[in-house]
């Protein structure tokens, strides 16, 4: 017997519900979402879901080795996973016959001597997800739920062709409303991947799952996206780091968005834009402790006891010091610095400028020889690499005397060097540059200095 469905169509509770590649990570995990998307059913959910871990990486993997006429044991690998949680689930190899059978036949063609190139890379990332929808929709169909798998393109999930990191286009939102809308069943959606009006497979970029729910979920007006991880939401730091990190209930979109991008792993960082556009609420949960209630970002998270709310940590990043007199009184002289970041596509994560020198950080140093070529043409340059950046992030941060001051103080006591100092515009943030062998220990400073233990 199949329990009823409230149509979406018409209005009605509605919420997105992500599910993680380690929620999905194998039969029993499968079971489990299942289960917690059954205990939901009334509130009309859309599911998302990520690729099985590992899978993505194994295809990645599959890909390259393709090039090199090689490949056939990471594909037997790859099948292997996928048949062996449907054997534990007892649903039928046929589920997937059509999705594996394609991906050989790319593999085949792919065996070429040539690299694969971005759009190739795309397309073979895209099984993982094509596939684990599938199982996921059929384990919910075994349990009662009538539910369908959907590759997102089918409801309008159409994007850009920067393959490797695309952007919806504008028509996927009013396309994936109207689609998703005419639903009698719950919709399992793949995560991470589009396709070009042109029907060429994209990927949004790794952590993109999070992101495509949070888009699915601006363009039906949610009243709720829920992303379901393996931790019990977000921290106050990397409990890998402190042992003692605490969740954190309630953080503001801002909050959210600089622990994310400064290496709070829990979330991609794209994910807040689409829900803080729609004002959205956004659930961070742990699938393996659903009862647990996790971190809900909103709007504005209100006062807390807390000035600081958490402190996060971006490992392996490269300091670029400029220096340049021709920068004393001109003007200009900046433009024509990020000219040159724009033109190799590196992304600048923080920046200290002063009267003749800027300082800035990069977390990809991938051919930066040429970038620091075009550099020298026009200033002094030193590239510094093994940096780490360490975020103080806390709304409560804004107009409160004395924080940079009790922040910098416990690192001195550490005797933690400090090569750089960048305060974000909105003032809920103090960002700082120590070197690689210091960041956990300054986290941990941190992380005493405000929350004890």
């Amino acid at each position: 017997m199949f329990l009823e469905l409230t149509k979406f169509h018409g209005g009605g509770i509605l919420i997105v519900m992500k599910f993680g590649g380690t929620s999905v990570g194998n039969a029993e995990r499968i079971r489990n979402v299942a289960s917690i998307v059954k205990s939901h059913i009334k509130r009309n959910p859309v599911v998302v879901v990520s690729a099985v871990t590992k899978i993505t990486d194994a295809l990645i993997r599959l890909a390259k080795e393709c090039a090199q006429g090689k490949g056939d044991e990471t594909l037997a690998h790859i099948e292997d996973v996928h048949y062996g949680i449907l054997g534990q689930l007892d649903i039928d190899k046929a589920l997937l016959k059509e999705n594996l059978e394609e991906l050989k036949s790319l593999a085949a063609k792919a065996k070429s001597g040539r690299s694969p190139d971005a759009e190739a890379l795309d397309y073979f990332q895209s099984f993982g997800e094509r596939i684990s929808s599938k199982i996921v929709a059929e384990q919910l169909n075994r349990i009662g739920i009538k539910a369908k798998a959907f590759d997102s393109w089918e409801l309008g999930f159409f994007t850009d062709s920067k393959f490797g990191s695309a952007e919806p286009l504008k028509i996927a939102y009013s396309s994936l409303d109207k689609n998703i809308r005419k639903l009698e069943i719950v919709p399992v959606i793949t995560g991470f991947i589009g396709k070009t009006e042109n029907n060429e497979i994209t990927t949004l970029g790794r952590g993109g799952s999070d992101y495509t729910a949070a888009v699915i979920g601006a363009a039906i007006d949610a009243d709720e996206i829920q992303i379901w991880t393996d931790v019990n939401g977000i921290m106050s730091t990397d409990p890998k780091i402190a042992s003692n990190a605490k969740t954190i209930g309630k953080v503001s979109f801002a909050e959210a968005s600089e622990l994310a991008y400064f290496g709070a792993r829990v979330l991609h960082p794209k994910t807040i834009l689409p829900a803080m556009n729609r004002n959205i609420p956004v659930k961070v949960l742990n699938s393996f402790n659903p009862k647990n209630s996790g971190t809900t970002i909103v709007r504005k998270a209100g006062k807390n006891s807390h000035i600081v709310k958490a402190i996060a940590c971006k490992k392996g990043i490269t300091m670029i010091s400029i220096e340049s007199t021709r920068m004393l009184g001109a003007y200009g002289f900046l433009e024509q610095l990020f000219d040159i970041f724009y033109k190799y596509s590196k992304s600048v994560d923080v920046v200290s400028t002063s009267e003749v020198g800027v300082s800035l950080t990069i977390d990809n140093d991938e051919n930066i020889g040429e970038l620091v070529k075009e550099l020298k043409e026009i200033s002094d340059v030193n590239v510094l690499k093994n940096k780490a950046i360490i975020c103080v992030v806390g709304e409560g941060m804004r107009r409160t005397p004395g924080v940079a001051g009790k922040v910098f103080t416990a690192l001195g006591k550490k005797r933690i060097n400090v090569d750089m100092i960048s305060q974000g515009a909105s003032e809920i943030n103090i960002t700082f540059i120590v070197g690689g062998k210091d960041a956990n220990a300054s986290v941990k400073a941190l992380h005493k200095e405000y929350f004890g233990g």
